[in-house]
């Protein structure tokens, strides 16, 4: 099994959960890499409820030979950032990253280092927010035999307080993974696994319990099925009646398009429900 980090425990669960499902806006992604290597990426997203049109324009350039990358963002909303990103270079398994951003015509700046460590066995990242707190967060995953285990915690430097903890326990295997956690400071907990059937079906759920909101718990239960190799389509329901589907296809090589809704099965007769298109092109 390749080597983990935090957020991958019982990450193939949250994914058949939440991704596909492109609802409340429309969103048009495209893609095209020029013949130096440079990636181009722009973004726009119109919201269904307000009519609001959001994007992004991003540039990026790899060098893979030095391990070197470098990415510019500028946003719809005038933000500017900058990211730099250096792996493998000093020694192998380390991952080192300075994101800037800057909003101009307030003046509002940001900037964050990280840096991240694998090895066949154990993963650990650390980073400072340095204009926000500064805030230090910092998390490990341990990988054996396909037995997981990590923990996240995050220190605010001005007041001297642990602002979160969080940990995680997990199994996982090339047919299924299950994953224990415990979040926000141990407020919230969840339990979750994946199974892949077989080649074209999957399958998962989730559990989770605010110990703050009383002693209900959450139920979601979620599936994934390949009507052939270019298009797949997915349904998820929870114990509150929220009936999630999603359809995806590939039109052709570089074109994809993905629709999604989710339905209130409580309230069907009431305009309560979101849908949402998604398409991609990528040159």
């Amino acid at each position: 099994m390749p080597p983990i980090v935090f957020s991958d425990i019982g990450k193939a669960a949250s994914d058949l959960l939440g991704k596909d499902f492109p609802v409340g806006s429309i969103k048009l992604e495209a893609k095209t890499t020029a013949s130096n290597g440079v990636n181009f990426t722009v973004t726009g997203a119109k919201d269904n409820k307000t009519g609001g049109i959001a994007g992004d324009l991003k540039t990026k350039y790899a060098d893979k030979s030095k391990g070197l990358t470098l990415t510019e963002t500028w946003t719809t909303s005038n933000v500017l950032s900058a990211e730099v990103e250096l792996a493998d270079a000093l020694t192998k398994g380390l991952k080192l990253n300075l994101l800037g951003s800057l909003l101009p015509h307030i003046g509002q700046k940001n900037a964050k280092f990280s840096a991240e460590y694998k090895q066949d066995a154990v993963a650990t990242r650390s980073s400072i927010d340095l204009f926000k707190g500064p805030i230090a967060t910092a998390d490990i995953a341990f990988n054996h035999d396909g037995f997981l285990a990590g923990a996240e915690t995050a220190y605010d430097l001005a007041t001297g307080h642990v602002s979160k903890y969080n940990v995680a326990f997990g199994y996982a295997t090339r047919e299924y993974s299950v994953a224990l956690t415990g979040a926000n400071k141990f407020d919230t907990f969840a339990g979750s696994y994946y199974h892949k059937v077989n080649k074209d079906l999957e399958a998962g759920g989730r559990a989770t319990w605010d110990r703050k909101a009383g002693a209900n718990v959450n139920l979601e239960l979620a599936a994934k099925f390949a009507l052939d190799k270019d298009a797949f389509v997915k349904a998820k329901i929870d114990n509150a009646g929220k009936l999630g589907l999603g359809y995806t296809q590939v039109l052709r090589p570089g074109v994809k398009m993905s629709l999604g809704g989710i339905f209130d099965t409580t309230r069907l007769g009431d305009n309560v429900h979101k849908v949402g298109l998604s398409i991609v092109l990528d040159a």
